[in-house]
């Protein structure tokens, strides 16, 4: 798949709320996930196991999700980018409302890359 495949792709499923199967079907079993500095948990993974090991440390801080939403990606060459946010109690720490950007690499028609910056 090209980019803009993937990206098209990434932005159906994210609508459904779908990321086991963004993550199962759009990404390389070797990427990369980072996080800033400033996040809790883990801040960088690398290969699918720690990156899904990283979402299920992220579900465990949450209480109740109460909305999220993603924008429709911008493609330029081998990324795209989405607007991306929620809106979630945490377990211990209330309510919190957080918009990101993320930054995603594609090679060979997988992605190999995200980022977030928030």
């Amino acid at each position: 798949m090209t980019t803009k495949e993937v990206a098209t792709e990434f932005y159906a499923l994210a609508q459904q709320g779908n990321w086991e199967k963004i993550q199962n079907e759009l990404f390389s079993n070797e990427a990369k996930s980072i996080e800033p500095d400033h996040s809790q948990g883990i801040k960088n993974a690398h290969g699918m196991d720690q990156i899904k090991e990283k979402g299920k440390q992220w579900q465990a801080m949450i209480e109740k999700t109460h909305s999220g939403f993603c924008n429709e990606p911008q493609v330029a060459g081998n990324y795209f980018t989405c607007t991306m946010g929620f809106d979630a109690t945490f377990k211990g720490q209330g309510r919190m409302r957080q918009e990101e950007i993320a930054l995603y690499e594609v090679k060979d028609g997988k992605i190999v890359l995200e980022q977030f910056f928030y």
